[in-house]
């Protein structure tokens, strides 16, 4: 297996102390010469790091005071419009992956079936997958969907192409609903996106319409230390 880049080993350390929260928005990092002594690297190694987390925002440097860990976030446009994840993070300019945890057919409960538009009991597709920006967990996606709609979703590969993206090719959407709230993460959702008990997450709840049935019902968890929502309205002259 080949070996990382010295760089890219001080990048993910670095990282790994700001997604502890042991380097919170605002603290002030150490040196390059100090990061030098605790890497045995070179000045330019780190220098290297240091701009790589710099063009991502998660850093950034004051002239004559030091480097900082930024408080700026990734901000989807999800609110109004559905976007493919994968490829927002890729217009950043970052790299997105993503884990399968759950895809199967499985009985729809009252809940499920009443959001989409089914009986009880009826059968539905779900779908569990954690969407990361580099080394950050920044969405679990839970997801069900109408295999009416999508009736071939189970065969779908969801580590080489989103949900979403699958999704997106069945037809126009109809209609969106979107519910954004904050909450506490349960065990369950710490473990998968990898935060802690403290750490408040944006919940966005969407369903879309298409072929006028209801096509998915999805719950969108974002660490809000990650991740912020935000779109932008222009009225029409």
């Amino acid at each position: 297996m080949k070996r990382k880049p010295l760089y890219q080993l001080v990048m993910n350390s670095i990282l790994e102390r700001i997604e502890s929260g042991e380097w919170k928005p605002g603290t002030r990092l150490p040196t390059e010469i100090a990061f030098c002594k605790e890497f045995s690297a070179s000045r330019m190694t780190i220098n290297r790091a240091l701009r790589e987390l710099s063009s991502q925002g998660l850093i950034y440097r004051v002239q004559g005071a030091g480097t900082f860990v930024s408080n700026q976030m990734p901000q989807s446009a999800e609110l109004l419009d559905i976007h493919n994840i994968a490829t927002e993070i890729e217009q950043r300019g970052h790299r997105h992956t993503s884990t399968v945890h759950l895809l199967q057919e499985e009985k729809a409960d009252n809940f499920v079936a009443t959001s989409l538009g089914l009986e009880p009991g009826a059968s539905v597709f779900h779908s569990v997958v954690v969407h990361r920006e580099e080394n950050w967990c920044i969405q679990l996606e839970d997801r069900y969907v109408n295999p009416e709609v999508g009736p071939d979703y189970l065969l779908q590969d969801f580590t080489k192409i989103t949900p979403n993206k699958y999704l997106m090719r069945l037809g126009p959407i109809e209609q969106t609903e979107h519910i954004v709230e904050a909450m506490m993460p349960d065990e369950r959702i710490q473990e998968l996106l990898k935060i802690s008990e403290k750490e408040p997450c944006l919940l966005l709840h969407r369903r879309t319409w298409t072929h006028s049935k209801v096509a998915t019902r999805a719950w969108l968890y974002h660490p809000g230390s990650r991740y912020r929502l935000g779109t932008q309205f222009s009225a029409k002259k």
